[in-house]
């Protein structure tokens, strides 16, 4: 946890909820093991929606759907959600969430590697959410920035990695130095794009909001 416990406890004690059908999966979901957005990071999604109001927007990794379901939710209602999931195990119970929520129209999910999908598309998104294998963000990352509209948004979360990410990387298990120092790697290249605008926040698990801005600085 980066923030104090009770802190984000008592924040997440204020959240409505999101309809029986949503926060029935958010359930689900934490029962059976399955990593989804934390409620902090999900109000945080929700009212990016409703700030940008988006048209196109791309998920990477679907999961079971939950976080796209989240977003349909927020988004524009001629919007539209491209996601992108590799777990074939999760891959039709997403489905049948989407068609639960009657979003099978809205929602287009594609089957498959991330970074080869990345590279086949095209077009340009308004809103990013980059949510899949954290060791591959920074080399997802140039495609992510060819397919981000100017002025468009780039979320991607748990980039604080529970805290681990101010460690030395010896300071980490060995099985997350690969992961440690792709994250730091990729941090520091959001921050020092002279064609973005970042900010790292410490919610949920962490989160950097990138905006592509529509002329980079000289």
């Amino acid at each position: 946890m980066i923030t104090d416990s009770r802190i984000t406890d008592y924040i997440n004690s204020l959240d409505p909820g999101d309809g029986e059908l949503c926060d029935g999966i958010a359930r689900e979901a934490v029962r059976s093991g399955v990593p989804i957005v934390r409620r902090e990071t999900a109000a945080l999604i929700k009212t990016m929606l409703a700030l940008k109001k988006p048209e196109r927007i791309l998920e990477v990794g679907t999961a079971v759907g939950y976080s796209a379901l989240l977003m349909a939710r927020s988004m524009p209602e001629t919007a539209h959600i491209t996601t992108i999931e590799k777990y074939e195990k999760r891959i039709p119970i997403a489905r049948e969430n989407f068609k639960r929520a009657g979003m099978e129209e809205k929602i287009t999910l594609l089957e498959g590697d991330a970074g080869e999908i990345l590279g086949s598309l095209s077009g340009s998104f308004d809103f990013i959410f980059m949510d899949a294998a954290k060791g591959q963000y920074v080399h997802w990352l140039p495609d992510a920035l060819r397919l981000l509209a100017p002025g468009g948004l780039l979320m991607s979360d748990n980039v604080l990695q529970d805290g681990t990410i101010v460690e030395s990387r010896y300071a980490v298990e060995r099985r997350d130095r690969t992961i440690h120092v792709r994250m730091r790697e990729y941090l520091y290249t959001l921050k020092h794009m002279k064609n973005l605008e970042t900010a790292i926040l410490p919610i949920g698990d962490g989160v950097a909001l990138s905006v592509r801005k529509e002329r980079e600085d000289s």
